[in-house]
């Protein structure tokens, strides 16, 4: 996941390419929530909940700030008439993602589903979440980079905010525990 991180915004800011960027920070709060979840799954340590309860709420503040960023950045890029560099490497992180978070996803709910765990049981809907979202930064990086269509991009980035702001409605629904 870290390198999906790394690679996802360092491969954006290189290429110019704003769903690489925001499939990059979607990722890094990921890694948060996968924080949350350890948290919780490790309860009996000494002020693991206080902490959890505090690390939840920045990544749902983060989560949020995603939204208009992500979407100024795309309006600013598209109205200033700035174009995404084709990207190979890009293309690499996406497939690899296209690959490894089908197996997350069913692995998480597996063993969320085993262990009544309501937290890794979202975690994986994450999962499924950046699966979904992994296939569409890989269909506007090929559009670029096989046919040189640069919105592609923009598209994939407008797919990419929608699960962001979708996410970011849903952190805040209560749980249902």
């Amino acid at each position: 996941m870290a390198v999906e991180v790394v690679g996802s915004i360092g491969i954006g800011l290189i290429s110019g390419s704003l769903a690489l960027l925001a499939f990059g920070s979607d990722s890094l709060i990921e890694i948060m929530s996968g924080v949350v979840v350890t948290l919780h799954l490790r309860r009996d340590s000494s002020g693991s909940n206080g902490l959890g309860e505090r690390t939840e709420r920045l990544t749902k503040f983060f989560l949020v700030a995603l939204v208009p960023i992500i979407g100024g950045g795309a309006l600013f890029s598209y109205f200033s008439g700035l174009t995404p560099e084709p990207s190979l490497l890009g293309i690499v992180v996406a497939l690899g993602a296209v690959i490894i978070m089908p197996v997350l996803w069913i692995q998480k709910k597996k063993i969320g589903r085993e262990t009544s765990c309501a937290p890794l049981s979202m975690d994986a809907v994450q999962s499924a979440t950046c699966f979904l979202m992994s296939v569409a930064l890989l269909g506007g990086l090929l559009a670029n980079y096989d046919f040189g269509i640069g919105w592609a991009d923009y598209v994939a980035t407008g797919v990419i905010l929608a699960f962001i702001a979708k996410e970011s409605m849903d952190a805040f629904r209560p749980r249902q525990d």
